[in-house]
């Protein structure tokens, strides 16, 4: 099991920074100019309300609907957590929200109803139908949701899908279809049984059903036992439906000879002897949350056959609803569905099995620091597999528009496939990437300035986060009452502060450093303050040493002042081939600006060297790199003698035959713009570029805040390159979280 603690302090600060909440809402047409408002408002919005007037599907062409959900609850059965009404159920709606962006690029947000009367509830929902083109109710207690559910559905003509009901269901069928093609069995033959006669549960079954479960072979518990026909403590409608004709009475009496156990119900449900009394190749779903029915370390000590799945992503085999809810509303929405049946359902549950029967992309091991191959520990596919997107939903829309669900089918199949893939932002997997792979390398990470408390909330992110050991530079007594101050008091105990007056390796890092400063006017006076005092040297040699694996610093002071301090212990500057990546994050695309941090007026040489750098970084990153020497002129006009290094720049490259795409010099319209770069057929690019080599030093600065403050884009960096230790330098505006992936980076040596 993984070690990733999340205290209260960090989850609130999270909701909170930099904006409360976590989404916003942003125009995707312009809004500048006074024709702009004329056209989006007054008069202009006239024409298509007319349109729409007259034929009310072209309000999927003129409007949002076509790609717009809603997220509805009443807080009435909010996560594990109960009812908590409306208000408190904002921020797991919220959250749901940003996962349909984030998994499947749907546009969602949140309501929340303040009302625990079914009617006023149903009729709200109802009321707003012409604005959603589907709609997901969450977190509603048992059994009012299956009331609201089956009436929506009746009186609305857009899917209305119970996540909490169907979601788990359709994982679950995943699941089981390869539980069962492993073990060797046949749906309409294995006897289930399921604990837990809630929403979920009957969904399961429900389901399952449909798929070709044989009624008679599925048992249905709750807290009284065996749901059997003639029961009538505790029953309502939804339960009598699966009501078994049998003389079973307790669960322990139903697993003996089960072939598969469901589990929607609490920790401790199950134990090892029932386990032990089902038949051969047992299944077992234990998906109760936080902490399921019997852990799979108990199963598997009475029973080595059995396939186990939880909702667990520290264990194999999480049935997560992230893998269905994103996947089956893309689908319904492309096809502009009057609702999501059975079919749907069904489609999407065979489509995630056949998936995980497949070859597991190269990203995917990864990103989860393991092999991973269809087998007992793995019949589900992982949430961040990035097939999902370009497989899960062209299954869900075949299977609307054969049961007559879709208002507008897909013609093209295969060009629905493409326009899925570019969906994506990509940015999203580098990523997760990067952090999978510094949590496989779990370096110990040296924080040189242990007395700022945004790099104390960074470092004991990264300890607790399960990326690796924390070794922050300080004096004991300074952090602890900095962690205090920031509520972290907890993690005291938790951090290994190192403090340099006090280190048993001083003299041996004051000799090393004598060493190399000795002939640069440096004495031994010199020398002890430097190693003693100055930390940024002292995290250095703690780094040169190998008491330490990665060094992150400069969240404190300007960035030329950490590399002059660098340059004490290590090479770190031009003539050495040190370079600095500032990478810029902005609408799925990922572009490296360079260089952003020791080179002041490279020559075309220089130029050279920082695209071979850049090659690497871009290649470290899971990107092919495709490198722009960019200027204000386009391959030679207008000339000017500025322009001519980067001009000749290229032509280093091509004696040294490289193994990367490179072109220049360009403006940055045509190394970024594929429409301007069509004007240039002879262009050795491929496509848009992703590293911009730039003339000097002060362009590059000038570029990356530019896109900060006018675009708004995400700035990682600047990566340092060229050293072989990995050494990462914050910029002083950095956040806690900035500091955090300055210190993910270090970890996966990017830059080494």
């Amino acid at each position: 099991m993984t070690n990733n603690r999340i205290t209260d302090e960090e989850a609130l600060a999270f909701h909170l920074e930099p904006t409360p909440g976590k989404f916003e809402i942003s125009a995707t047409v312009p809004m500048t100019t006074q024709r702009d408002l004329s056209l989006a408002y007054s008069p202009g919005v006239a024409v298509p309300c007319e349109r729409i007037a007259e034929n009310p599907e072209l309000a999927y062409d003129y409007t949002n609907k076509g790609n717009l959900v809603a997220v509805i609850s009443n807080g009435t059965a909010v996560l594990g957590l109960g009812n908590l009404g409306a208000l408190a159920s904002k921020p797991v709606m919220e959250g749901k929200s940003v996962l349909f962006k984030r998994f499947a690029d749907v546009n969602s947000i949140d309501i929340e109803l303040d009302t625990e009367d079914t009617e006023a509830f149903i009729n709200a929902v109802r009321l707003m139908g012409p604005t959603f083109g589907g709609i997901n109710l969450e977190d509603i207690k048992a059994p009012e949701c299956f009331i609201i559910e089956q009436r929506l559905k009746e009186e609305m003509d857009i899917p209305v899908f119970h996540d909490d009901q169907h979601g788990t269901a359709v994982i679950c069928a995943a699941g089981l279809i390869n539980a069962l093609h492993i073990s060797g069995k046949k749906i309409e033959d294995v006897r289930i049984v399921l604990n837990g006669a809630g929403a979920a549960g009957i969904a399961c079954l429900e389901l399952l059903k449909a798929m070709g479960a044989s009624h008679n072979n599925c048992i249905m518990c709750d807290t009284k036992g065996v749901i059997y026909q003639g029961r009538t403590e505790g029953m309502n409608q939804w339960k009598s439906a699966h009501a078994a004709n049998t003389e079973l009475r307790s669960l322990e009496e139903a697993m003996s000879g089960a072939d598969v156990f469901l589990g929607v119900s609490v920790k401790g449900a199950v134990t090892p002897a029932m386990v032990a009394s089902m038949a051969d190749n047992p299944v077992i779903f234990a998906m109760a949350n936080p902490d399921p029915e019997i852990t799979p370390e108990e199963a598997h000590e009475v029973r080595m056959d059995a396939i186990v799945a939880t909702g667990r992503s520290d264990y194999p085999n999480q049935v997560n609803n992230v893998l269905g809810f994103p996947y089956l509303f893309r689908g319904a929405l492309d096809i502009n569905a009057r609702a999501i049946n059975d079919e749907m359902k069904i489609a999407c549950a065979h489509a995630l099995a056949n998936l995980a029967r497949e070859d597991v992309p190269d990203e995917v091991a990864v990103a989860y620091g393991k092999t991973l191959s269809f087998g007992r520990d793995y019949i589900i596919p992982t949430p961040f597999d990035p097939r999902l997107i370009h497989r899960i939903p062209p299954a869900v829309a075949k299977a609307g528009m054969e049961t007559g669900a879709a208002r507008r089918p897909i013609i093209d199949m295969d060009a629905y496939e493409l326009t899925l893939k570019s969906r994506m932002d990509p940015t999203a997997n580098i990523l997760r990437g990067i952090n999978a792979r510094a949590r496989a390398n779990q370096a110990r990470m040296i924080f040189a300035e242990g007395d700022d408390p945004r790099v104390l909330r960074a470092a004991v992110t990264y300890q607790r986060s399960g990326l690796g050991k924390a070794l922050v530079v300080g004096r004991p007594e300074d952090v602890k009452t900095k962690l205090e101050e920031a509520g972290m008091a907890d993690a005291v105990r938790e951090l290994e502060v190192v403090n340099a007056a006090k280190t048993d390796h001083l003299d041996t890092y004051k000799g090393f450093l004598y060493n190399r400063l000795q002939r640069r006017g440096f004495d031994n006076k010199d020398i002890h303050r430097l190693a003693a005092r100055d930390r940024h040297v002292f995290a250095a040699l703690m780094l040169e040493h190998g008491h330490g694996d990665g060094l992150v610093t400069g969240a404190t002071r300007k960035s030329a002042h950490v590399l002059e301090r660098l340059n004490h212990v290590f090479e770190a500057n031009a003539e050495h081939g040190a370079a600095g990546f500032t990478a810029l994050l902005h609408k799925g695309r990922i572009v490296f600006i360079a260089d952003t941090l020791v080179h002041e007026w490279p020559d075309e040489n220089d130029l050279a060297n920082i695209a071979e750098s850049g090659a690497v970084v871009a290649r470290n990153l899971g990107l092919e790199p495709r490198v722009a020497f960019v200027s204000f002129s386009t391959f030679g006009y207008p000339v000017s003698e500025r322009a001519e290094k980067m001009h000749r720049a290229p032509m280093v490259l091509d004696e040294r035959g490289v193994n990367f795409e490179y072109e220049g010099e360009m403006t940055v319209d045509v190394a970024l713009n594929p429409a301007a770069q069509a004007q240039y057929p002879f262009s050795r690019l491929t496509g848009p570029a992703n590293i911009l080599v730039v003339p000097a030093r002060h362009s590059a600065s000038i570029s990356v805040k530019l896109m900060q403050e006018m675009a708004g884009a995400t700035v990682i960096g600047p990566i340092l390159t060229g050293l072989d230790k990995s050494i990462q330098i914050c910029s002083t505006t950095s956040t806690s979280n900035d500091i955090l992936n300055m210190a993910i980076l270090a970890a996966c040596k990017v830059g080494e």
